[in-house]
């Protein structure tokens, strides 16, 4: 039983752009890998001279980021090489692929799928204006004023559950423009939520699916952090949230709907642990980009700025994971996206949404490029390697 397979993908040898952060070797890069001289999936550190199954130390992804300093320990510990970086990325592709070779996978195993939502409450309120006003600049900076005098603080600067949301709670639910989006938008509680089962996710370079029966979906460009069973955060990816915007529209009860689907969740292309180069005040500092090309000719860029997030992740951290709730094998949490595509696509008025075909591209120099092609979930390759098939795996291998 192979994981993540599939059908038709754009090669990530032109498409991914090599897939490496921008300094290169220069952090702590680990992986997975499906080896098939093993016979399953391996946890690798990526280095300068190829690609090392380290496997015979660490049998999962989770083993090592349970270390003290996982870092250190990924520095430290010998494995056998499997290849090169670019060799491996090329060889990802289903379409492609020469199944004597190893292929990448998702860079985390046996942590807990999760995520978060309307975390970039600027964005989420300045939406909330320009619908209301209809599209109407001056009318827009004349409720946005009315807001700034009201709460007497920037929106830029406001602090969910603080005093200054409280009082923007007020003021908008006056103009009955509450809803629950803004309750978790500017309240004390986070949204946050399960994505997607353990084993579930896919890497790069493989295709990502929504269902044929979607009419309006969109991707969600996010930045991922791994978090040990202590709460510790010792690493970040990149992630694609992919969401039914259809579904969940029609009711927020429905957002296990909207949310999980087959190939719905696409994290990689490796996973960088914090170290002297890389560590969460720089997570606070990055910029991800969203790139999406379509059969059809069309072309969108998104960005999203950390800087602009209205909780901080290590807060976040801790509403996910503590003393209300723990994670023995740890969690890995979507940070949330400030990308809320409205650029019409084939009808005025209709925004956007996929089309088959369609090549999403999520960077950060920090993480490097995650890239996936859109396909329906009915056409992606069935996930059949969960928790039971990696245990007898790994018990094969005699690496419990």
């Amino acid at each position: 039983m192979k994981p993540e397979a599939g059908t038709r993908v754009a090669s990530p040898g032109t498409t991914n752009r090599g897939g490496l952060p921008a300094d290169g070797h220069a952090g702590t890069l680990v992986g997975r890998v499906w080896d098939p001289q093993s016979g399953g999936p391996s946890p690798v550190v990526i280095r300068p001279n190829g690609v090392f199954d380290i496997s015979r130390s660490f049998a999962t992804v989770r083993d090592l980021c349970e270390e003290t300093n996982p870092a250190e320990a990924a520095a430290q510990v010998s494995g056998r090489l499997v290849g090169q970086v670019a060799d491996i990325l090329s060889n990802t592709d289903p379409g492609m692929r020469d199944e004597s070779r190893p292929w990448l996978l998702a860079p985390v195993d046996l942590q807990t799928l999760k995520a978060a939502g309307v975390t970039f409450a600027v964005s989420m309120i300045e939406r909330v204006i320009e619908e209301r006003v209809r599209g109407d600049l001056e009318a827009a900076a004349q409720m946005r004023d009315q807001i700034l005098e009201e709460i007497g603080a920037d929106l830029r600067f406001v602090k969910p559950g603080s005093d200054e949301a409280a009082k923007l709670k007020g003021f908008l639910a006056e103009r009955g423009l509450w809803s629950q989006y803004l309750e978790v938008g500017v309240g004390p509680d986070a949204e946050i939520f399960t994505k997607a089962p353990t084993l579930a996710a896919v890497g790069t370079g493989v295709p990502v699916g929504v269902p044929s029966t979607s009419t309006w979906n969109n991707p969600e460009p996010e930045v991922v952090l791994v978090v040990q069973s202590t709460g510790t955060v010792v690493g970040a990816t990149l992630g694609n949230d992919v969401n039914l915007r259809d579904v969940e529209g029609r009711s927020a009860l429905l957002l296990p709907q909207a949310k999980d689907n087959n190939a719905s969740c696409a994290l990689g292309p490796f996973l960088r642990l914090f170290d002297d180069t890389f560590d969460l005040d720089s997570v606070r500092s990055m910029t991800v980009r969203l790139e999406i090309d379509g059969d059809d000719g069309f072309h969108l860029d998104g960005v999203s700025d950390m800087t602009q997030i209205s909780r901080d992740p290590d807060d976040l951290v801790k509403q996910l994971i503590g003393t209300q709730h723990q994670y023995p094998d740890g969690a890995v949490l979507m940070l949330g996206t400030m990308f809320a595509p409205v650029v019409d696509r084939d009808v005025i008025g209709k925004g956007f949404t996929h089309k088959e075909g369609d090549v999403v591209r999520i960077s950060s120099d920090e993480l490097g490029s995650l890239m996936n092609q859109v396909m329906h979930c009915e056409n992606c390759g069935p996930w059949s390697f969960g928790i039971g098939a990696l245990m007898k795996n790994l018990s094969g291998r005699n690496l419990l």
